[in-house]
């Protein structure tokens, strides 16, 4: 499709008004017709995985390849919706293990637990006029994913969005915590769904992250692998009310803000950033340090608080629980900063350093996971180790001294935001996949 004919569409799709896709982007009856399934989609509990979901969604329907998302009931009581005039719908489910208290299966929900939904096999197999199925978990889900598809004889793709190859031990330890002491009983679904087959048997393997990438293609040998990075609506980004936001939260007018916008999780390591910020404030008296993000751990949101009063950082913190993606504030937060720090232990990607890049923000970003395969160090951010606070503060610090430094890093961040990873150009690249996958079959119908 041309550049020009995609842009448009892209356009219609983010403002709501509605576009002639028969005219600019092919029309229902000649697109690919796909079903995305992630194990969640909830508004309030947003991450970079929904995001990305959201985002490449209304990008293929803008280029007409109508797409929905069919998901689970985690996190919500609402069987349907729509969001950013995206259709979801959501299926009953159950957590596979005797024993799990409500707060357990709480916390799996929030956490990635390994689910098991018949009412949302059944949606699959029922719904009409389907082309292709792009899952974005494995396990029993992916399971689901993979013998609609075999049933219906159509091919299904599925996306890691990191944490299947390259994850630390420790956080799947954390992970498993909640079923640690309970007796399954999914085993036979699993294997009656084939959960052990679901990457061998995909069509296509799509990594958002290098690590990721190269880690699975170790694994999988002789399967077909796309490295399928996360992507930004740059022009949503571009504009922000940085001053409404600094109201609504009672921030001075004067202090400098370091923005860190990532779930509240021991995985984000916010509390580096919380044990560097009195190193920052004996050079820059009026830093503040904002952390935006939903709280998935609720005990280290508590102590991060602990943290903050022990170190005397009382109104010099700001713990917002969380913004939703289409919220004004949220882009405002982006344009009140003066810098964007992403502290991460580890991140398959780190699709907010492109939502700070879109927005024109300078960024500090940990040297871990996918981060260092799509930065340059010195060139659109500074790299830091994120288990030493002593470096983030040195790279924070080397940010807010240095104007032209500050202004390079988030002049080249921006450029390489609109250029390389706008979703115009990344759901291009998913379009022609989808195309070559699905497209196969119907020439052969």
């Amino acid at each position: 499709m041309p550049d020009a004919a995609h842009s448009l569409a892209l356009s219609a799709a983010r403002t709501g008004q509605p576009t002639d896709t028969s005219r600019t982007a092919g029309t229902a009856d000649t697109g690919i017709r796909s079903i995305q399934v992630p194990r969640r989609f909830v508004a309030d509990e947003w991450g970079g995985t929904e995001t990305t979901i959201l985002q490449s969604s209304r990008a293929l329907n803008a280029a007409g390849h109508p797409t929905r998302i069919f998901t689970t009931l985690a996190l919500s009581d609402r069987r349907r919706e729509h969001i950013q005039d995206i259709e979801v719908r959501r299926h009953a489910y159950c957590y596979p293990f005797f024993g799990l208290s409500r707060a357990d299966r709480h916390e799996m929900d929030k956490k990635g637990g390994n689910l098991l939904s018949l009412s949302l096999l059944w949606s699959l197999l029922r719904e009409p006029q389907v082309d292709l199925l792009h899952a974005h978990t494995g396990k029993r889900l992916g399971g689901i994913v993979r013998t609609a598809a075999r049933l219906r004889g159509i091919p299904y793709v599925i996306t890691l969005h990191g944490g299947y190859f390259d994850i630390p031990t420790g956080q799947m330890q954390q992970m498993l915590a909640p079923i640690s002491k309970s007796l399954e009983w999914g085993k036979p679904f699993g294997a009656l769904l084939g959960s052990r087959r679901v990457l061998q048997d995909a069509a296509a393997v799509l990594c958002v992250g290098e690590n990721e990438y190269r880690a699975a293609r170790a694994a999988l040998p002789g399967q077909r692998l796309e490295l399928l990075p996360n992507g930004v609506d740059s022009g949503f980004f571009a504009d922000g009310d940085g001053e409404r936001f600094r109201r609504h939260y009672d921030i001075p007018a004067g202090r400098r803000i370091i923005l860190c916008v990532s779930r509240i999780d021991y995985q984000k390591n916010q509390l580096a950033l919380v044990e560097a910020l009195p190193g920052i404030l004996q050079e820059q008296p009026d830093a503040q340090l904002v952390l935006v993000g939903p709280v998935t751990i609720e005990s280290y949101r508590a102590r991060l608080l602990q943290r903050i009063e022990q170190l005397g950082l009382r109104g010099r913190v700001n713990l917002i629980p969380g913004l939703t993606a289409d919220d004004p504030l949220l882009r405002g937060a982006y344009h009140a900063a003066d810098v964007f720090c992403l502290p991460s232990l580890h991140e398959p990607f780190g699709i907010v350093v492109l939502e700070a890049w879109a927005a024109g923000l300078p960024v500090v970003a940990a040297r871990v996971g996918g981060i260092p395969s799509f930065t340059r160090d010195g060139e659109d951010v500074l790299h830091a180790d994120p288990e030493q606070p002593a470096s983030l503060t040195r790279q924070l610090l080397a940010v807010m001294d240095d104007p032209a430094l500050a202004g390079r890093l988030a002049g080249n961040g921006q450029r390489r935001a609109r250029q390389e990873y706008d979703w115009c150009v990344i759901s291009r690249q998913l379009s022609t996949l989808y195309s070559e996958l699905a497209g196969r079959r119907r020439q052969a119908q």
